[in-house]
């Protein structure tokens, strides 16, 4: 009688827990708008077809290895758009079968995207965008982001200069668009830090400096003032390979050559990195890169918000999402959480070569009230966005 009572009992336990397993489905989509590379005087860096993609793909991975005890499950629909394509519409379709969307696409297409009315009560993440106006006076209340700024890269190389006590400081930018973004974030940091960037030159050579490196660089850098270091913003990966060693002066670079501040590299380990690195080599075959670390982390956000609040309501889980409980392990040795103010994850910005990590920021003793983490990027006093004001 009593082993009829059990294996009754465990028959309803089976049949409670696959229902509870088909009720907690978290559906997320990513949409990817592809664009014509600008070209650049190197091809030794292609970037993968797959950017982005497999990180937020190992995400969901990790997700579904805790969610099973749980009974949650997650699935992910990809759409790329091609370039000139209509991404309004891709994001449309997507959002018509879930209010979770990772994107992948520029600035101005990303405030498109949010500015939608089938997006106002979805949770949009930005993987691939670090323009600080997102953040600041741009920002929208649907759209969260898991890829530093430009800024919080910026003050993370300027506080380890400080530590390392160089201050007296040159630049030279790029032309495209992202090269004088990020060279607006290095001034306003040197000045928030009080470094000088004693003087200023523009790339504009068209030539091939895979030959004339040597001989055109020296003469291209031989005017600057004195300083210390020699900071480079070439965010699209052209010229700045062929500054290191060439300079009249014998200086160090930084930037987006160099010692280059970064949401993720190869190079970090600590912290059980490697161990993630190795899940992520495994899935792509290929080490993981910041977009992809973005894309990773905003799926492990949704999936930390689904395990703590077990709602698959967006409502429900931004508000846990900008709440103080909320806390991401992301494998940088600091719990990753959001800035209420603008939508922004804090988190540590390794300083590395292609070779090794130099120092991690924050830095010890930049010290913050409420987190050091949040001596990186926009603070809440100088924060023009209104849009997460209740």
């Amino acid at each position: 009688m009593n082993f009829l009572v059990k294996s009754a009992a465990l028959l309803a336990f089976g049949t409670m827990a696959c229902a509870a397993q088909a009720e907690a489905i978290l559906a997320v989509g990513y949409l990817k708008q592809a664009v014509v590379a600008p070209a650049v005087l190197s091809n030794l860096d292609p970037v993968p077809e797959t950017l982005g993609v497999d990180g937020a793909r190992l995400g969901q991975a990790d997700n579904q290895s805790s969610g099973r005890f749980l009974g949650h499950s997650y699935v992910l629909d990809v759409s790329e758009v091609d370039p000139g394509g209509d991404l309004l519409a891709a994001a449309r379709t997507l959002l018509a079968t879930s209010p979770y969307l990772i994107l992948d696409a520029s600035a101005d297409d990303i405030l498109r995207v949010a500015d939608l009315p089938e997006a106002q009560d979805a949770l949009i993440f930005n993987a691939s965008a670090q323009e600080t106006r997102l953040r600041d006076a741009e920002c929208r209340r649907n759209l969260f982001h898991t890829l530093p700024s430009a800024a919080m890269r910026a003050d993370a190389l300027m506080q380890v200069l400080m530590a390392k006590r160089f201050s007296r400081l040159a630049l030279v930018a790029g032309e495209h668009p992202a090269d004088r973004a990020f060279a607006d974030a290095l001034r306003r940091s040197a000045a928030k830090f009080g470094l000088k960037i004693t003087g200023e030159r523009e790339w504009r050579f068209d030539a091939d400096m895979r030959r004339n490196a040597s001989q055109e660089v020296p003469l291209f850098t031989q005017d600057l003032p004195e300083h210390d270091v020699l900071l480079i913003a070439d965010e699209t990966n052209d010229f700045g390979r062929y500054i290191a060693y060439n300079t009249w002066l014998p200086r160090p670079v930084a930037g987006s050559e160099g010692m280059v501040p970064v949401a993720w590299s190869r190079v970090v380990e600590q912290w059980g990195a490697a161990q993630l690195q190795s899940r992520f080599v495994k899935l792509a075959g290929r080490d993981m890169k910041n977009r992809d670390y973005a894309a990773w982390a905003a799926m492990r956000v949704l999936g930390e918000a689904l395990t703590r609040t077990g709602s698959t309501d967006p409502a429900q889980l931004r508000a846990y999402i900008l709440s103080p409980e909320f806390e991401l392990a992301g494998f940088k040795g600091r719990p990753m959480s959001f800035r209420h103010w603008n939508g922004q994850l804090r988190q540590p910005i390794p300083l590395v070569t292609d070779r090794a990590v130099v120092m991690q920021a924050p830095v010890e003793g930049f010290l913050h009230q409420r987190s050091e983490l949040d001596t990186l990027g926009i603070d809440l006093p100088e924060s023009r966005c209104t849009a997460f004001k209740e």
